[in-house]
């Protein structure tokens, strides 16, 4: 089971959302996958289209992560229904998580969820954990139970920053908390190639992270929320637009896949993907 957080130390660069194109990307190949709703707004959840009540949560399973609770808060997409041969899972959210995302936390707690997924192991191919937009308890817990980490990025100044803070964290875990920890590496969204300043950033990400910066970009797509919206997974929405970041996020998750060793079929060629003019 491979445990990959999708993270980012600034809020509102799309984060759940490629989270959640990722599931999409994992559930069209037939991975039993788990999201892991550790963000306190809980938006993951309304993508899968779960219905949390009569589930426990994430807060829960913090308190006490015994398989029995763990058990508990984990809930079926209603993606499963569209699809025979893929499988998500819900790990539900809670904005009470926000109670456990102390600045200062314990060595017990860091542990936590990494003692909750241990008790999943023969159960999942793969873990998306959806990570708290900041490096309190939370984020360091996401990551010291994960293999790899996501930075999800925007060109933009502050967005840029964050990357770089968020990558010094995970060695900082890394060579504290966690050794398995490793980044995967920093994925660009909503880029916009005509614009000569997302350009600029972009090209400063890359001289400042080199191969770590992932292709392909992912441009803005109107038709990326509309499938999200409806709690649909993108991989199943028509139109062109639809399938050109279907086949972005199938890009992105055979990075994660040979990262992880995990043997799946083969993504479907979708036509044209070509996005952004990258440099390499």
């Amino acid at each position: 089971m491979h445990v990959l957080s999708v993270s980012s130390l600034k809020g509102g660069v799309g984060k759940t959302t490629v989270t959640l194109g990722l599931a999409s990307a994992a559930f069209s190949r037939g991975l039993r996958t788990l999201v892991v709703d550790f963000d306190p707004q809980s938006d993951v959840s309304t993508g899968l289209a779960v219905n949390p009540a009569g589930f426990s949560n994430v807060a829960d399973v913090l308190e006490s992560p015994k398989p029995a609770t763990v058990r508990a808060a984990i809930a079926p997409s209603g993606w499963n229904a569209l699809h025979e041969g893929g499988k998500v899972d819900l790990l539900v959210g809670s904005p009470s998580a926000i109670n456990f995302d102390g600045p200062h936390p314990s060595t017990r707690d860091i542990w936590k969820l990494e003692e909750a997924l241990a008790s999943l192991e023969s159960e999942y191919d793969l873990v998306l954990i959806d990570s708290a937009p900041s490096l309190n308890a939370l984020t360091r817990t996401a990551w010291a139970a994960s293999d790899r980490v996501i930075i999800v990025t925007e060109p933009s100044l502050f967005a840029v920053a964050a990357a770089d803070r968020a990558l010094r964290a995970i060695e900082e875990i890394r060579r504290g908390v966690s050794p398995r920890l490793q980044p995967l590496g920093v994925l660009i969204n909503r880029s916009q190639p005509q614009s000569q300043e997302h350009q600029f950033r972009v090209r400063e990400l890359r001289e400042m992270f080199g191969p770590l910066v992932l292709n392909p970009q992912l441009p803005e797509r109107p038709a990326l929320q509309q499938a999200q919206g409806a709690a649909k997974p993108v991989h199943l929405w028509p139109g062109e637009a639809a399938q050109e970041m279907a086949a972005n996020f199938d890009q992105v998750l055979d990075r994660v896949l040979r990262a992880a060793e995990i043997d799946a079929p083969a993504a479907p060629q979708r036509g044209n993907t070509e996005t952004v003019v990258t440099e390499n």
